[in-house]
């Protein structure tokens, strides 16, 4: 069976070269398809094709470029079985969560193109006689997405479609690890019509590539989601060019357990915050913070239920984790498991490379728990990405609070309790951007604003309406009558 070739996409023409592999995390064996690899010169033409498409694009009313948008959703929706089989292939999460997130994709696409029709301004009253005075919004241009494996088709998604709602162009640059869903968000753009220049994609590496984008001399703004390491290094190249950046970035979230809660849920929430996705998510829970009273019986019921979860093949039914993204972020959670070992003690469950029939031509780890973890280890303050959980004792819901905010990075938080008037104080005092209540750290909804504070995260906030802050600017009018 010949493998499919997926070529780059500049100036509405699809564009061949040398191409790199894409395989299917849990069995590497499978060979989802050669990706064409971008070159500098490649990333340039891709801007200089969105700087021609801007006037055009941007002239266009905006309810017809929503009108587009929604062909966008129509697309992926007719595809959707197809687009989860695929995501599943090439990033290893299981299918259920991959039909979710191609859902998600849909609705963040339809949502945005509903924001066609309204992309609100502002009227207000002058304090001058017979002056009328309002503020209309304005797109910022040509705009660099940079784009991470873990979502893959939902974080192109919720950049992608503001973006072009608000009249901008764009160039896409997805991960390496996991490009094809963006590819077919991509593919989806131009059967939808989108004109030639207004949505252009690159994949290939991610440091030549992003040094070529951000350099762009048509480039206006960059949007970026993955490390702190890139982050900071986009942040300053970005100040120094004075172009407009959102950056996305790491997180340490917790989970705090106070003595009050539905223990059968409060578990079931850890576990699903922990281990779904692999812990692959910039907002699952690396660390439960426990109130010492249940300390015990709560660590003991995570263990039995961890216990049962089953790892595998994500196409598998049944499996409800998938194996490491690729070797590298398995040789990651392997080393992150080897310094909680020497800080805390062997883990309480889980900790090793799976091996076996199932298991020999994937990156397949078990979910990962340690107990006794303090503060100050590494394990309890350093991301590590992985299904990797860091069980930590606190004395009161007072000490559960100052721990958890006791890290550099702020970007969700969970508590579990059945007390409202706990519930109110976390809110005030937890130092994050994103809070559940008797609920996982991760999940979150296209139609509200998503961000951290702290290291989590720079500039607007992505999704809901917040997203229209970062890709326009206002135009201020008066007009004496």
């Amino acid at each position: 069976m010949s493998v499919p070739v997926f070529r780059n996409y500049i100036g509405g023409e699809w564009v061949d070269g040398p191409t790199f592999e894409n395989r299917n995390p849990a069995n590497t064996d499978d060979l989802v398809g050669l990706f064409v690899a971008g070159t500098e010169s490649d990333m340039a033409r891709a801007v200089e094709a969105a700087e021609a498409a801007l006037p055009g694009w941007a002239s266009m009313p905006a309810p017809a470029r929503g009108a587009l948008l929604y062909k966008v959703a129509e697309i992926l929706e007719s595809r959707l079985e197809q687009l989860a089989v695929e995501m599943t292939r090439e990033e290893g999460k299981t299918l259920p969560e991959s039909r979710a997130e191609v859902r998600r994709s849909v609705n963040i696409f339809r949502y945005y193109a509903g924001e066609g029709s309204r992309l609100p301004g502002l009227v207000t009253p002058s304090e001058r006689d017979r002056v009328h005075t309002f503020a209309i919004r304005r797109p910022i241009g040509v705009v660099g997405l940079i784009t991470p494996w873990n979502f893959p088709s939902a974080i192109p998604a919720w950049k992608l479609a503001p973006a072009l709602v608000c009249g901008n162009t764009v160039v896409l640059k997805p991960a390496s690890a996991a490009p094809l869903s963006a590819w077919r968000i991509v593919e989806a753009c131009h059967e939808a019509g989108i004109p030639p220049g207004v949505v252009n994609f690159v994949a290939g590496s991610g440091g030549r590539l992003g040094r070529a984008l951000i350099e762009a001399p048509a480039l206006r703004a960059i949007s970026f989601t993955g490390s702190c390491e890139i982050g900071r290094q986009l942040h300053a190249e970005a100040s120094r060019r004075r172009l407009r950046i959102q950056l996305e970035m790491g997180g340490k979230n917790p989970t705090i357990v106070l003595a009050d809660c539905d223990l059968a849920l409060a578990v079931e929430n850890v576990v699903n915050g922990a281990f779904a996705s692999t812990g692959q998510k910039c907002t699952a829970t690396s660390r439960a913070i426990v109130e010492e009273k249940i300390y015990d019986k709560f660590l003991d019921a995570l263990v039995e239920r961890t216990r049962r979860y089953r790892v595998g093949n994500g196409l598998e039914p049944g499996v409800e984790m998938g194996p490491a993204v690729d070797e590298a972020q398995l040789e990651t959670d392997l080393r992150y498991v080897r310094i909680g070992t020497e800080e805390a003690g062997p883990p309480v469950f889980g900790g090793r490379r799976l091996s076996g029939p199932d298991y020999d031509k994937g990156y397949f780890i078990e979910p990962t728990i340690f107990a006794g973890v303090t503060p100050g280890m590494r394990i309890a303050q350093e991301e590590i990405f992985g299904p990797v959980l860091a069980v930590m004792k606190a004395r009161d819901f007072d000490e559960a609070i100052e721990i958890a905010n006791r890290v550099p990075f702020g970007l969700s938080a969970s508590l579990q309790t059945t007390n409202l008037s706990r519930v109110f104080e976390y809110i005030q005092r937890m130092e994050a951007g994103l809070l559940t209540v008797n609920l996982p750290s991760a999940g979150v909804e296209y139609q509200l604003p998503f961000g951290g504070t702290k290291e989590s995260s720079f500039g607007p906030k992505e999704q809901g309406p917040a997203a229209l802050d970062f890709y326009t600017d206002f135009k201020t009018v008066y007009i004496k009558y």
